[in-house]
Protein backbone atom coordinates (compact mmCIF):
# COMPACT_ATOMS: atom_id res chain seq x y z
CA UNK A 1 0.00 0.00 0.00
CA UNK A 2 2.66 2.49 0.64
CA UNK A 3 4.56 1.75 -2.47
CA UNK A 4 0.91 2.18 -4.51
CA UNK A 5 0.57 5.59 -2.48
CA UNK A 6 4.24 6.85 -3.38
CA UNK A 7 3.94 5.69 -7.17
CA UNK A 8 0.27 8.23 -7.31
CA UNK A 9 3.04 10.77 -5.87
CA UNK A 10 6.12 9.89 -8.49
CA UNK A 11 3.39 9.92 -11.12
CA UNK A 12 1.72 13.21 -10.36
CA UNK A 13 5.28 14.86 -10.30
CA UNK A 14 6.27 13.36 -13.45
CA UNK A 15 3.31 14.97 -15.12
CA UNK A 16 4.35 18.31 -14.11
CA UNK A 17 7.85 17.70 -15.62
CA UNK A 18 5.71 16.07 -18.46
CA UNK A 19 3.66 19.41 -19.29
CA UNK A 20 6.77 21.21 -18.76
CA UNK A 21 9.69 19.48 -19.42
CA UNK A 22 10.04 21.21 -22.89
CA UNK A 23 14.23 21.43 -24.62
CA UNK A 24 15.04 17.53 -25.08
CA UNK A 25 17.05 14.92 -23.19
CA UNK A 26 19.47 17.73 -22.39
CA UNK A 27 17.18 19.69 -20.66
CA UNK A 28 14.94 16.95 -18.90
CA UNK A 29 17.88 15.79 -17.31
CA UNK A 30 18.26 19.36 -15.90
CA UNK A 31 14.87 19.65 -14.86
CA UNK A 32 15.15 15.88 -12.57
CA UNK A 33 17.81 17.47 -10.96
CA UNK A 34 16.28 20.78 -10.54
CA UNK A 35 13.26 19.18 -9.07
CA UNK A 36 14.72 15.77 -7.21
CA UNK A 37 18.02 16.95 -5.96
CA UNK A 38 17.62 20.97 -5.29
CA UNK A 39 13.69 20.95 -4.28
CA UNK A 40 12.29 17.21 -3.22
CA UNK A 41 15.49 15.94 -2.14
CA UNK A 42 14.55 12.34 -3.35
CA UNK A 43 18.30 11.90 -4.27
CA UNK A 44 21.55 13.01 -3.69
CA UNK A 45 23.57 15.08 -5.95
CA UNK A 46 26.57 11.61 -6.12
CA UNK A 47 23.62 9.18 -6.56
CA UNK A 48 22.10 11.42 -9.49
CA UNK A 49 24.98 11.58 -11.25
CA UNK A 50 25.78 8.34 -11.10
CA UNK A 51 22.22 7.42 -12.41
CA UNK A 52 23.12 9.74 -15.43
CA UNK A 53 26.29 8.40 -16.09
CA UNK A 54 25.04 4.97 -16.11
CA UNK A 55 21.87 5.45 -18.27
CA UNK A 56 24.17 6.71 -20.43
CA UNK A 57 26.04 3.83 -21.58
CA UNK A 58 22.54 2.33 -21.94
CA UNK A 59 21.04 2.31 -25.82
CA UNK A 60 17.66 3.93 -25.18
CA UNK A 61 16.31 7.37 -24.19
CA UNK A 62 18.58 8.56 -21.46
CA UNK A 63 16.20 11.29 -19.82
CA UNK A 64 13.79 8.75 -19.73
CA UNK A 65 15.41 5.80 -18.07
CA UNK A 66 16.83 8.06 -15.41
CA UNK A 67 12.99 9.06 -14.89
CA UNK A 68 12.08 5.34 -14.70
CA UNK A 69 15.47 4.74 -12.26
CA UNK A 70 13.95 7.45 -9.59
CA UNK A 71 10.30 6.30 -9.79
CA UNK A 72 12.01 2.72 -9.46
CA UNK A 73 13.98 3.75 -6.04
CA UNK A 74 10.57 5.58 -5.15
CA UNK A 75 7.96 3.12 -5.20
CA UNK A 76 9.56 -0.12 -7.08
CA UNK A 77 8.22 -1.41 -10.16
CA UNK A 78 5.02 0.32 -10.03
CA UNK A 79 6.70 3.78 -9.64
CA UNK A 80 8.94 3.36 -12.09
CA UNK A 81 5.95 2.52 -14.39
CA UNK A 82 4.30 5.87 -12.70
CA UNK A 83 7.32 7.94 -13.48
CA UNK A 84 7.05 6.80 -16.92
CA UNK A 85 3.54 6.95 -17.40
CA UNK A 86 3.15 10.61 -16.23
CA UNK A 87 6.25 11.92 -18.18
CA UNK A 88 5.53 10.40 -21.38
CA UNK A 89 1.96 10.55 -21.98
CA UNK A 90 1.38 14.01 -22.00
CA UNK A 91 3.32 14.48 -25.32
CA UNK A 92 2.10 10.88 -26.30
CA UNK A 93 -1.39 12.18 -26.41
CA UNK A 94 -0.76 15.25 -28.45
CA UNK A 95 1.03 14.07 -30.78
CA UNK A 96 -1.44 11.21 -31.19
CA UNK A 97 -3.87 14.15 -31.86
CA UNK A 98 -1.66 15.86 -34.17
CA UNK A 99 -1.74 12.85 -35.96
CA UNK A 100 -5.04 12.03 -36.22
CA UNK A 101 -5.29 16.05 -37.23
CA UNK A 102 -2.83 15.47 -39.96
CA UNK A 103 -4.21 12.67 -41.20
CA UNK A 104 -7.43 14.91 -41.80
CA UNK A 105 -6.19 17.74 -42.55
CA UNK A 106 -2.42 17.72 -43.05
CA UNK A 107 -0.14 19.92 -40.91
CA UNK A 108 -1.58 21.31 -38.50
CA UNK A 109 1.27 23.08 -36.35
CA UNK A 110 2.29 26.62 -37.31
CA UNK A 111 5.48 27.67 -38.77
CA UNK A 112 5.57 30.43 -36.16
CA UNK A 113 5.16 28.19 -33.01
CA UNK A 114 7.57 25.65 -33.96
CA UNK A 115 9.91 28.42 -34.30
CA UNK A 116 8.57 30.18 -31.09
CA UNK A 117 9.46 26.72 -29.17
CA UNK A 118 12.90 26.23 -30.67
CA UNK A 119 14.60 29.25 -29.86
CA UNK A 120 13.01 29.03 -26.19
CA UNK A 121 14.63 25.99 -25.97
CA UNK A 122 17.98 26.79 -26.95
CA UNK A 123 18.13 29.00 -23.73
CA UNK A 124 16.45 26.76 -21.29
CA UNK A 125 19.35 23.74 -22.78
CA UNK A 126 21.90 26.43 -21.44
CA UNK A 127 20.40 26.81 -18.22
CA UNK A 128 20.33 23.41 -17.74
CA UNK A 129 23.63 22.89 -18.70
CA UNK A 130 24.89 25.57 -16.81
CA UNK A 131 23.34 24.40 -14.00
CA UNK A 132 25.23 21.48 -14.14
CA UNK A 133 28.56 22.43 -15.26
CA UNK A 134 28.76 23.80 -11.69
CA UNK A 135 27.62 21.41 -9.83
CA UNK A 136 29.54 18.61 -11.73
CA UNK A 137 32.68 19.67 -13.08
CA UNK A 138 34.14 21.27 -9.94
CA UNK A 139 38.18 21.62 -10.81
CA UNK A 140 39.85 21.84 -13.79
CA UNK A 141 40.69 18.33 -14.23
CA UNK A 142 36.91 17.65 -15.17
CA UNK A 143 36.05 20.89 -16.74
CA UNK A 144 39.25 19.95 -19.60
CA UNK A 145 37.51 16.28 -19.91
CA UNK A 146 33.91 18.17 -20.06
CA UNK A 147 35.56 20.34 -22.66
CA UNK A 148 37.14 17.46 -24.88
CA UNK A 149 34.42 15.35 -25.17
CA UNK A 150 32.10 18.09 -26.24
CA UNK A 151 34.94 19.18 -28.93
CA UNK A 152 35.12 15.72 -29.89
CA UNK A 153 31.46 15.23 -30.11
CA UNK A 154 31.37 17.76 -32.42
CA UNK A 155 34.44 17.29 -34.77
CA UNK A 156 33.38 13.56 -34.92
CA UNK A 157 29.78 12.94 -35.91
CA UNK A 158 29.06 9.64 -35.37
CA UNK A 159 26.45 7.57 -33.42
CA UNK A 160 29.41 5.76 -31.38
CA UNK A 161 31.30 8.87 -30.46
CA UNK A 162 29.10 9.83 -27.37
CA UNK A 163 29.87 6.62 -26.24
CA UNK A 164 33.65 6.40 -26.77
CA UNK A 165 34.08 9.72 -25.07
CA UNK A 166 32.15 8.17 -22.40
CA UNK A 167 34.78 5.51 -21.62
CA UNK A 168 37.81 7.27 -22.87
CA UNK A 169 36.61 9.43 -19.70
CA UNK A 170 35.96 6.58 -17.92
CA UNK A 171 39.42 5.40 -18.01
CA UNK A 172 41.05 9.02 -17.33
CA UNK A 173 39.14 8.86 -14.43
CA UNK A 174 40.54 5.68 -13.31
CA UNK A 175 44.19 7.11 -13.42
CA UNK A 176 43.29 11.29 -12.33
CA UNK A 177 40.89 10.37 -9.78
CA UNK A 178 41.80 7.71 -7.41
CA UNK A 179 43.96 10.28 -5.09
CA UNK A 180 40.55 11.79 -4.06
CA UNK A 181 38.62 9.41 -4.07
CA UNK A 182 34.57 9.91 -2.64
CA UNK A 183 33.42 7.11 -1.11
CA UNK A 184 29.99 8.69 -0.66
CA UNK A 185 27.77 5.93 0.47
CA UNK A 186 25.07 5.57 -1.99
CA UNK A 187 21.10 6.29 -0.34
CA UNK A 188 19.34 4.55 -3.31
CA UNK A 189 17.52 1.45 -2.52
CA UNK A 190 16.32 -1.60 -5.78
CA UNK A 191 14.00 -3.60 -4.96
CA UNK A 192 15.34 -6.09 -7.89
CA UNK A 193 17.41 -9.02 -7.41
CA UNK A 194 20.05 -10.22 -8.72
CA UNK A 195 18.14 -13.13 -10.62
CA UNK A 196 15.21 -11.03 -11.93
CA UNK A 197 17.64 -8.84 -13.61
CA UNK A 198 19.35 -11.59 -14.93
CA UNK A 199 15.53 -12.50 -16.34
CA UNK A 200 14.91 -9.38 -17.56
CA UNK A 201 18.11 -9.35 -19.46
CA UNK A 202 16.99 -12.71 -20.50
CA UNK A 203 13.49 -11.32 -21.92
CA UNK A 204 14.97 -8.07 -23.76
CA UNK A 205 17.56 -10.35 -25.24
CA UNK A 206 14.70 -12.87 -26.32
CA UNK A 207 12.89 -9.86 -27.73
CA UNK A 208 15.35 -8.29 -29.57
CA UNK A 209 16.64 -11.54 -31.49
CA UNK A 210 14.05 -13.68 -31.59
CA UNK A 211 11.36 -11.41 -32.97
CA UNK A 212 12.67 -11.40 -36.01
CA UNK A 213 13.56 -14.96 -36.39
CA UNK A 214 9.41 -15.46 -35.57
CA UNK A 215 9.15 -12.62 -38.61
CA UNK A 216 11.11 -15.21 -40.62
CA UNK A 217 7.84 -17.51 -40.48
CA UNK A 218 5.07 -15.68 -39.39
CA UNK A 219 3.42 -13.16 -41.37
CA UNK A 220 1.78 -10.87 -39.11
CA UNK A 221 1.34 -6.69 -39.08
CA UNK A 222 1.08 -6.81 -35.50
CA UNK A 223 4.09 -8.53 -34.61
CA UNK A 224 6.03 -6.47 -37.49
CA UNK A 225 5.47 -2.59 -35.80
CA UNK A 226 6.32 -4.34 -32.43
CA UNK A 227 10.00 -5.40 -33.82
CA UNK A 228 10.51 -2.36 -35.98
CA UNK A 229 10.17 -0.30 -32.71
CA UNK A 230 11.78 -2.50 -30.25
CA UNK A 231 14.52 -2.74 -32.17
CA UNK A 232 14.63 1.00 -32.90
CA UNK A 233 14.38 1.69 -29.08
CA UNK A 234 17.13 -1.10 -28.60
CA UNK A 235 19.69 -0.04 -31.27
CA UNK A 236 20.31 3.95 -30.42
CA UNK A 237 23.15 5.26 -28.36
CA UNK A 238 22.95 9.19 -27.02
CA UNK A 239 19.01 10.23 -26.91
CA UNK A 240 15.98 10.48 -29.14
CA UNK A 241 17.29 12.97 -31.88
CA UNK A 242 19.49 9.97 -32.84
CA UNK A 243 16.76 7.66 -33.03
CA UNK A 244 15.59 9.77 -36.40
CA UNK A 245 17.67 7.70 -38.94
CA UNK A 246 17.08 4.41 -37.60
CA UNK A 247 13.12 5.03 -37.45
CA UNK A 248 13.30 6.63 -41.08
CA UNK A 249 15.01 3.57 -42.04
CA UNK A 250 12.62 1.33 -40.44
CA UNK A 251 8.90 3.23 -41.59
CA UNK A 252 9.99 5.99 -44.61
CA UNK A 253 12.72 3.45 -46.26
CA UNK A 254 9.69 0.69 -46.17
CA UNK A 255 6.98 2.61 -47.17
CA UNK A 256 5.00 2.24 -43.51
CA UNK A 257 4.72 6.28 -43.24
CA UNK A 258 5.63 8.96 -46.29
CA UNK A 259 8.27 11.20 -46.20
CA UNK A 260 6.08 13.74 -45.59
CA UNK A 261 4.42 12.51 -42.28
CA UNK A 262 7.57 11.55 -41.05
CA UNK A 263 8.81 15.59 -41.46
CA UNK A 264 5.61 17.06 -40.42
CA UNK A 265 6.01 13.98 -36.73
CA UNK A 266 9.39 15.35 -36.31
CA UNK A 267 8.78 18.87 -36.61
CA UNK A 268 5.38 18.16 -34.15
CA UNK A 269 7.68 16.33 -31.96
CA UNK A 270 10.06 18.97 -31.10
CA UNK A 271 6.99 21.45 -30.33
CA UNK A 272 5.72 19.11 -27.34
CA UNK A 273 7.24 19.03 -23.96
CA UNK A 274 8.55 15.52 -22.65
CA UNK A 275 10.77 12.71 -24.21
CA UNK A 276 11.71 12.71 -28.21
CA UNK A 277 10.86 8.83 -28.37
CA UNK A 278 7.38 10.06 -28.52
CA UNK A 279 7.55 10.56 -31.78
CA UNK A 280 7.00 6.87 -31.91
CA UNK A 281 3.26 7.94 -31.25
CA UNK A 282 2.45 10.21 -34.03
CA UNK A 283 4.34 7.09 -36.12
CA UNK A 284 2.82 4.64 -35.33
CA UNK A 285 -0.74 6.44 -35.52
CA UNK A 286 -0.02 7.34 -39.21
CA UNK A 287 1.32 4.36 -40.56
CA UNK A 288 -0.04 2.87 -43.73
CA UNK A 289 -1.70 -0.60 -43.81
CA UNK A 290 -4.22 -2.71 -41.33
CA UNK A 291 -2.64 -0.96 -37.97
CA UNK A 292 -2.85 2.75 -37.53
CA UNK A 293 -5.00 5.52 -35.25
CA UNK A 294 -5.31 5.18 -31.39
CA UNK A 295 -4.37 1.02 -31.47
CA UNK A 296 -1.13 1.59 -33.74
CA UNK A 297 0.36 4.83 -31.72
CA UNK A 298 0.12 2.67 -28.57
CA UNK A 299 1.31 -0.52 -29.90
CA UNK A 300 4.31 1.77 -31.36
CA UNK A 301 4.63 4.04 -27.77
CA UNK A 302 5.57 0.29 -25.82
CA UNK A 303 7.25 -1.38 -28.25
CA UNK A 304 9.85 1.82 -28.28
CA UNK A 305 9.97 2.14 -23.99
CA UNK A 306 9.77 -1.27 -23.69
CA UNK A 307 14.01 -1.85 -23.77
CA UNK A 308 14.15 0.75 -21.72
CA UNK A 309 12.23 -0.76 -18.70
CA UNK A 310 13.56 -4.13 -19.43
CA UNK A 311 17.74 -2.87 -19.82
CA UNK A 312 17.44 -0.59 -16.52
CA UNK A 313 15.49 -3.80 -14.50
CA UNK A 314 18.51 -5.78 -15.98
CA UNK A 315 21.66 -3.33 -15.16
CA UNK A 316 20.49 -1.46 -11.03
CA UNK A 317 20.68 -4.78 -9.48
CA UNK A 318 24.27 -5.16 -10.10
CA UNK A 319 25.05 -1.72 -10.26
CA UNK A 320 24.50 -0.91 -5.98
CA UNK A 321 27.76 -3.47 -6.06
CA UNK A 322 29.62 -2.63 -8.47
CA UNK A 323 29.39 1.25 -7.74
CA UNK A 324 31.29 0.63 -4.01
CA UNK A 325 34.83 -0.60 -5.70
CA UNK A 326 37.49 2.69 -5.67
CA UNK A 327 38.12 2.35 -9.53
CA UNK A 328 34.41 2.31 -10.95
CA UNK A 329 33.95 5.26 -8.11
CA UNK A 330 36.86 6.71 -10.22
CA UNK A 331 35.70 6.53 -13.61
CA UNK A 332 32.66 7.78 -12.69
CA UNK A 333 34.24 11.23 -11.71
CA UNK A 334 35.54 11.12 -15.04
CA UNK A 335 32.04 9.90 -17.10
CA UNK A 336 30.42 12.49 -15.33
CA UNK A 337 32.31 15.34 -16.72
CA UNK A 338 31.98 13.87 -19.57
CA UNK A 339 28.08 13.76 -20.14
CA UNK A 340 28.17 17.39 -19.19
CA UNK A 341 30.70 17.75 -22.13
CA UNK A 342 27.91 15.67 -24.23
CA UNK A 343 25.53 17.39 -23.07
CA UNK A 344 27.54 20.89 -24.17
CA UNK A 345 28.12 20.03 -27.36
CA UNK A 346 24.25 18.65 -27.60
CA UNK A 347 23.30 22.74 -26.57
CA UNK A 348 24.98 23.38 -30.07
CA UNK A 349 24.27 20.29 -32.41
CA UNK A 350 20.86 20.06 -32.59
CA UNK A 351 19.59 22.44 -30.23
CA UNK A 352 21.50 25.74 -31.39
CA UNK A 353 21.56 25.33 -34.79
CA UNK A 354 17.70 24.04 -35.25
CA UNK A 355 16.99 26.96 -33.35
CA UNK A 356 19.02 29.82 -34.52
CA UNK A 357 19.08 30.76 -38.18
CA UNK A 358 18.91 35.21 -37.86
CA UNK A 359 19.89 37.22 -35.59
CA UNK A 360 16.38 38.24 -34.60
CA UNK A 361 16.51 34.26 -33.44
CA UNK A 362 19.48 35.21 -30.91
CA UNK A 363 18.19 37.97 -29.63
CA UNK A 364 14.79 35.88 -28.32
CA UNK A 365 17.49 33.20 -27.10
CA UNK A 366 18.91 36.16 -25.27
CA UNK A 367 16.06 37.66 -23.99
CA UNK A 368 14.92 33.98 -23.06
CA UNK A 369 17.90 33.38 -21.11
CA UNK A 370 17.90 36.38 -19.16
CA UNK A 371 14.25 35.76 -17.91
CA UNK A 372 15.11 32.36 -16.97
CA UNK A 373 18.61 32.92 -15.58
CA UNK A 374 18.33 36.62 -13.83
CA UNK A 375 14.37 37.16 -13.64
CA UNK A 376 13.77 33.65 -12.33
CA UNK A 377 10.85 32.60 -14.45
CA UNK A 378 9.86 29.58 -14.52
CA UNK A 379 10.67 27.56 -17.49
CA UNK A 380 7.32 26.56 -18.84
CA UNK A 381 6.47 30.43 -18.51
CA UNK A 382 9.12 31.25 -20.66
CA UNK A 383 8.66 28.24 -23.22
CA UNK A 384 4.29 29.48 -23.03
CA UNK A 385 5.69 33.11 -23.88
CA UNK A 386 8.13 31.65 -26.37
CA UNK A 387 5.29 29.81 -28.64
CA UNK A 388 3.16 32.03 -28.14
CA UNK A 389 4.84 35.18 -29.55
CA UNK A 390 6.36 33.04 -32.77
CA UNK A 391 2.68 31.82 -33.55
CA UNK A 392 1.39 35.83 -33.68
CA UNK A 393 4.38 37.75 -34.89
CA UNK A 394 6.57 34.96 -37.00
Amino acid sequence: MNHFRSSIQVFLVFLKLGFTAFGGPVAHIAFFREEFVVRKRWITESDYSEIVALCQFLPGPASSQVGLTIGLSRAGYLGSLAAWLGFTMPSAILLLILALGYSNYGDVISLGLLTGLKIVTVAVVAQAVWGMAKSICIDNTRITIMLLSAVGLLLFQSVYIPLAMIALAGLLGVWLFKPTLDMTESRLAFAISSFSGALWFLVFTLFLFGLPIIQLFVDQPILDVVSAFFRSGSLVFGGGHVVLPLLEAEMVKTGWVTKDAFLAGYGATQAVPGPLFTFSAFLGAVLTGPISGVFGALLALFSIFLPSFLLVYSVLPFWKSVRVRPRIRAALAGINASVVGILFAALYQPVFVGGVSATNDFIGVIIAFGALMYWKLPPWLVVIAGGTIGAVLL
